[in-house]
């Protein structure tokens, strides 16, 4: 039973975030990922959904959140406007998601000329861009070239989403500049906490937190309620939330949970879901919450108006860890969710999203049966070798460096340079049949020995469920700027 909520008096003042200079936003930020789902019984009439979200920038809800495959939803929020019938700006955030594979200078500029296109704008308030393998290095390309577009006046600022903490400090090391990561961050899922909150606060990004609700479970509706018929869900963020509560310890800790939350809720005199979104907007790091909303159908403005109304205290706080302490840790980093098993999906993998992972590098095979694979590097051509060789079920990897095309990537961050080079070497693999956990050996050489412990430390993220053998030891590394190189040896199958 929910519990009683004291009428409020004047509403609190909405807090707002400065992104970036120029874009501020709500701090809770409405999002409209629920049109795809609505629209599955056919496409929502852009001016009638357009003027549901008239109420919420009279709320001083002013930020939207949406993408280029939700529906339409940059088409609802193109006929809206870049200002509501008031007169208030608001602030239209999307996204782009490319399909995997190769990507060129004119396909990045499509993808956004079809966003300015839709969203009925000269300027992208904000671009956060997806990539679904970092093994191919093409998404750098495209942030590369979408930073090109940026400089011409075509988005204002560009971000990420579901990128984990090693390769948003790779992108920022390389010279991208982005400002936001959108990243899963809840009760349940406490995973952006840690290492990605650090380097956020470090080099000045914000988190914008999606899945705080987890699909709505965490609210007074599922309070002391048996474990649900999960066949019978009927939202994909339903089945996909129930993904993260079974990966967080199933119903019972769940359960754990919600009790800690209303006991918050009743002393503040809010919702459960007003705690929920409270105790992630309230981490250093989150510069908003992203709450859906299914526009026209279920507004919960009210409710949602009631998370500025107050804030947690020290009992709060303890209350809430005690509870998650109870729950086992979302595996993987940030993102991991969309790139490796277990995929905490709607469908349980990612048949709802891709098709097919095309090989990051091309390959052939020798006349003597050797298949080969190449980076494209300078050196491939210039010393004649291949980055990686295949014969029988053995894959050896050549010498491998921060190199991609004439870029070095990572910039002067050792650690940065190893996990490019770690993505290179699991892009050759892809690219003749093997797996990152196929490598029985790696072999590592810093040009500093002060690099020595981070490079490590970049080794044991990577590679600690492999196990491979491994050296390191200090060399004299040909080609300026390199700090790491990194080679190694993979038994398919083994």
């Amino acid at each position: 039973m929910a519990p009683h909520l004291d009428a409020p008096g004047a509403p609190a003042p909405v807090e707002r975030c400065e992104l970036a200079p120029g874009l501020s936003v709500s701090r809770v930020l409405t999002g409209l990922w629920q049109v795809a789902d609505m629209e599955r019984g056919g496409k929502l009439e852009p001016r009638a959904a357009a003027r549901a979200m008239v109420p919420y920038v009279e709320a001083g809800l002013t930020s939207f959140d949406m993408a280029d495959h939700y529906g339409s939803a940059e088409e609802i929020a193109g006929t809206f406007g870049p200002r509501s019938p008031s007169g208030t700006p608001v602030q239209r955030l999307t996204k782009w998601v490319p399909e995997p594979g190769p990507l060129t200078k004119r396909d990045v500029r499509a993808a956004v000329e079809r966003a300015l296109r839709r969203l009925r704008t000269e300027r992208l308030d904000l671009l956060q861009f997806h990539t679904w393998s970092y093994a191919d290095p093409s998404y750098l390309d495209a942030l590369f070239w979408l930073q090109e577009l940026q400089a011409e006046g075509l988005v204002a600022h560009l971000g990420l989403t579901n990128v984990d903490a090693a390769h948003l400090r790779l992108v920022l090391s390389s010279g991208l500049e982005v400002v936001s990561n959108q990243v899963s961050f809840s009760l349940l899922d406490q995973r952006a906490a840690g290492e990605m909150t650090a380097l956020c606060l470090e080099r000045g990004v914000k988190l914008l937190a999606y899945g705080t609700l987890a699909g709505g479970f965490l609210s007074e509706r599922w309070l002391g309620q048996p474990e649900p018929a999960w066949e019978r869900l009927t939202t994909w963020s339903q089945r996909k939330y129930r993904r993260f509560i079974e990966a967080a310890g199933g119903w019972g800790a769940f359960q754990g949970v919600l009790r800690a939350a209303a006991h918050v809720a009743r002393r503040h005199g809010v919702s459960v879901a007003n705690v929920a979104v409270r105790s992630v907007l309230e981490q250093p790091a989150v510069g908003g919450v992203i709450v859906g909303a299914r526009l026209g159908q279920s507004e919960h403005l009210d409710d949602t108006l009631r998370v500025f109304s107050f804030r947690l205290d020290e009992t709060d706080r303890a209350a809430l860890r005690g509870a998650l302490s109870a729950l086992a840790p979302i595996p993987g980093d940030c993102g991991d969710e969309y790139r490796r098993p277990p995929f905490l999906t709607a469908a349980g993998d990612l048949s709802h999203h891709v098709a097919t992972f095309p090989p990051p590098y091309p390959s052939c095979t020798r006349a003597d049966g050797r298949r080969v694979a190449l980076s494209g590097t300078p050196w491939e051509a210039l010393a004649g070798y291949a980055r990686a060789v295949r014969v029988g079920d053995r894959i050896l990897v050549s010498g491998t460096t921060a190199t991609h095309g004439g870029r070095l990537i990572g910039g002067a961050d050792a650690a940065a340079q190893f996990h490019f080079a770690v993505d290179k070497l699991e892009g050759a693999l892809r690219s003749l049949g093997g797996r990152l956990e196929d490598v029985v050996r790696t072999r590592v050489y810093v040009r500093d020995l002060a690099d020595w412990e981070a490079v490590a430390r970049a080794h044991g993220a990577r590679f600690r469920e492999i196990s491979p053998a491994n050296t390191l030891v200090q060399a004299g590394l040909v080609g300026e700027g390199y700090l790491v190189e990194l080679e190694a040896e993979a038994v398919v199958g083994g």
